[in-house]
């Protein structure tokens, strides 16, 4: 609402306030991934959770990773939680995830938050691409 009433006063923010596409939670979801930001070198995945009622950001929303190895298989090794900053930033660093089966390069995201519904989403590596911003945006429950 607020984000709809700054841009109906002409007044921008720079946010974005569109919930994030939901997409596939795929067969290898683990819960009680181990905490860490880190799981390989090469990709940076940066960005910032947002409320889709406010724009506000969201602080200590648990954001949950996992992506196939180097190999193209799922394993412990490449699974992470983290929690987004006071500002409801988070940052992750992995390898550039391979494709395989005929996928596309992905990395699957699961957010949780009070008051806000979970979301599952996928990021997609763009083709030579070594950092992304990927913003994830919650609807309220």
């Amino acid at each position: 609402m607020l984000c709809t009433l700054l841009l109906l006063w002409g007044i921008s923010n720079g946010s974005d306030c569109r919930p994030t596409e939901p997409d596939a939670l795929g067969p290898f979801y683990k819960p009680d991934a181990p905490a860490r930001s880190n799981v390989g070198t090469g990709y940076m995945l940066t960005g910032t959770v947002k409320s889709a009622d406010t724009c506000l950001p969201v602080p200590g929303a648990k954001i949950e990773l996992w992506l196939a190895g180097p190999d193209g298989e799922y394993a412990d090794d490449y699974r992470a939680a983290l929690y987004s900053d006071n500002a409801g930033e988070f940052r992750f660093e992995s390898h550039i995830p391979p494709p395989y089966y005929g996928r596309p390069p992905h990395i699957h995201l699961r957010i949780s938050a009070a008051g806000f519904q979970t979301l599952v989403t996928q990021h997609y590596p763009e083709k030579d691409k070594t950092a992304a911003v990927f913003d994830l945006v919650l609807s309220p429950k």
